[in-house]
């Protein structure tokens, strides 16, 4: 039985291996090889051609059909699932994708080829949840600025003018926009600071937001009312460009929006001025629309920007977890148990068969 652990340099193959190994009963016979891509530190995107592109992946086509070479099963994070790769390798039965949303592979054609997906919802809730939260008080707070001039020599004592102070969490709205696994922790983690949480996400049972002490609101009502807006929306066609200069005129003047979801959750064009005008008063990113951004990034020197390059679920717990959940997903299709967390119709079909 061979299994191919396609890593990367976060989620290692030999992460996978471990974590497979401890998963029970599994053939006598079990080989895993191993294949590494280049992310992060080279940056993932879209690969394939024709009508089966995936996005965020990392490494190529040829490299992973190469490795999948008697392969009935993969663990992989960023290798890219392409109808060319499901078509040059049909003896292929499973890939368990070790992310939330599966992008890098290519979903139809999977079911075409009979593969069962799996995926890891929540396997960097914590991590991002807590990312966020600190964007939100470096934002709020001119840590980063603060810290830049102080290193560079200049003591900013004016940054404590009235003018110029930060903002409290205490007594603040908050506006979370989506509200999934990461953003009901950083509710929680709001709501103990003191903060009312608004959130806008249709997708939401108000009995959830009543449990969780949040009110549920339009996206207009929760851009007048907070101080504080944070992204935690999936990019979709839907949410595609949802932050415009139509939305930006909404938020009180001086309120600081937070994004670690997705870069195309915003659209980039009216920042530059929301910025300078004050409009905005603080923009943390740990997204871009273009990834990584240009050297004439129009944000780049402005004082009331903090930016990091796509680092909310960069914790070794987070690599571990992503690992553990893949192997176990690979566990239970080989042990012909159901999936916790399928991800293609082939995988839910397969799953219902199986509970039958």
């Amino acid at each position: 039985m061979r299994i191919l652990a396609a890593g990367d340099h976060f989620v290692a193959p030999d992460l996978f291996e471990s974590a497979l190994r401890d998963e029970p009963d599994l053939p006598g016979d079990l080989e895993v090889v191993h294949l590494t891509s280049g992310w992060p530190t080279e940056p993932f995107g879209p690969v394939g051609t024709g009508d089966s592109v995936v996005d965020e992946a990392s490494g190529t086509e040829d490299e992973v059909i190469a490795a999948l070479e008697g392969a009935r099963v993969c663990l992989t994070q960023m290798a890219p699932f392409t109808a060319r790769v499901f078509e040059a390798r049909p003896e292929l039965e499973m890939v368990a994708v070790c992310r939330g949303g599966p992008v890098n592979v290519d979903l139809d054609a999977a079911d075409r080829a009979g593969v069962v997906v799996a995926q890891a919802p929540g396997r960097n809730a914590a991590a991002a949840a807590e990312y966020a939260v600190a964007m939100i008080l470096a934002a709020a707070r001119h840590v980063p600025y603060a810290d830049a001039e102080l290193r560079d020599g200049r003591w900013r004592g004016d940054l404590y003018a009235y003018d110029r102070a930060g903002l409290e969490l205490a007594g603040a709205t908050a506006g979370l926009v989506g509200y999934g696994a990461i953003g009901r922790i950083v509710a929680r983690v709001l709501r103990a600071f003191g903060a009312e949480v608004l959130v806008a996400d249709p997708y939401t049972d108000p009995a959830t937001a009543e449990t969780d002490g949040v009110r549920l609101v339009a996206l207009d009502e929760l851009l007048r009312a907070s101080s504080v807006v944070s992204l935690h929306a999936r990019l979709t066609d839907e949410t595609s460009g949802l932050i415009g200069a139509r939305e930006l005129d909404l938020l009180p003047s001086g309120a600081v929006l937070v994004n670690t979801a997705r870069g195309g959750l915003i659209d980039h064009g009216p920042l530059p001025e929301a910025l300078r005008s004050g409009r905005l008063g603080a923009l943390a990113l740990d997204v871009f629309d273009v990834e990584p951004p240009p050297d004439d990034w129009p944000l780049r020197g402005l004082p009331n920007v903090v930016a990091t390059p796509h680092l909310a679920g960069a914790t070794r717990q987070t690599a571990h977890r992503a690992a553990a959940i893949a192997a176990g997903e690979a566990g239970r299709y080989l042990r012909g148990e159901p999936l916790a967390h399928p991800a293609n119709a082939a995988a839910r079909r397969l799953t219902e068969e199986v509970v039958s």
